[in-house]
């Protein structure tokens, strides 16, 4: 099916500044990928954008770049690009990092959050609630990205920028545990909220053990839903590395 079909009947990008085009085309885009509704394997033509969004090929040109320092598209010849698959590969290793350098981050945030981020991480999870409840993934997805950059905030810009750039690549496996376990919500809502306890409470060692079970929950979750039987040896190295397996001593502190 063409990118034409896929989105018909669908509202373009909203260019509310010229300035931004190519920021709100590559937004635009991230989110009909993440969502599902451009599905791996789409071919995505600059020519046939530019026409349905009504912009120049110029903003396309770095929305694409974009798209593809964030993994979601390939690169392709002659101003073509396809929407990359989901890789159980890429999702283990991805997450075994996730869980490392956000285990470390948690540890070095606890006891540190100032008052003004303790209300903005409550403000987020309040959001969250709301969004999930009228079915608003996208909302949910920004509160959800700012709660988990609170969490790690302390850990210094140069690892919060390689963590960020990480959850940006989590996107559509997160956006797929959602599509798969609709009813999960509550019970990963409460892993939110006992992580910042322990990260306003200062206790590191709890919260690192339960920032990384809870990433190693989704990741564990997405491969089985698209690699039934795969295993996971990397997400397993990650949590005995930040002593969160549930045989290491750490885990149970």
């Amino acid at each position: 099916m063409s990118v034409g079909e896929l989105l018909q009947g669908r509202p373009g990008p909203r260019i509310t500044d010229p300035r931004q085009t190519s920021v709100l085309i590559h937004a635009h885009l991230r989110e009909l990928i993440v969502d599902g509704v451009l599905p791996p394997g789409t071919e995505l033509k600059q020519a046939e954008l530019a026409r349905i969004f009504a912009v120049s090929r110029t903003p396309l040109r770095e929305a694409f770049r974009m798209l593809q320092e964030e993994g979601l598209v390939s690169a392709e010849p002659n101003q073509r690009s396809r929407v990359v698959g989901l890789d159980p590969a890429d999702l283990e290793l991805l997450y075994a990092a996730r869980i490392t350098l956000e285990a470390l981050g948690v540890r070095l945030t606890a006891g540190n959050l100032t008052r003004g981020q303790n209300r903005e991480a409550n403000a987020n999870l309040r959001e969250m609630e709301r969004a999930y409840r009228a079915g608003d993934l996208a909302s949910w997805a920004v509160a959800h990205r700012g709660f988990h950059r609170l969490l790690v905030s302390q850990c210094g810009p140069v690892v919060l920028r390689t963590i960020s750039s990480y959850v940006e690549q989590s996107e559509r496996y997160i956006r797929l545990h959602q599509h798969h376990h609709h009813d999960d919500f509550h019970t990963r809502q409460k892993e939110h909220i006992a992580i910042l306890e322990a990260v306003r409470d200062g206790d590191s060692v709890t919260g690192g053990v339960l920032i990384a079970r809870h990433l190693a929950g989704t990741a564990l979750r997405v491969t089985g839903d698209i690699a039934p039987g795969r295993g996971a040896p990397a997400i397993h190295a990650a949590l005995l590395l930040v002593g969160a397996a549930d045989d290491t001593p750490a885990a149970t502190t």
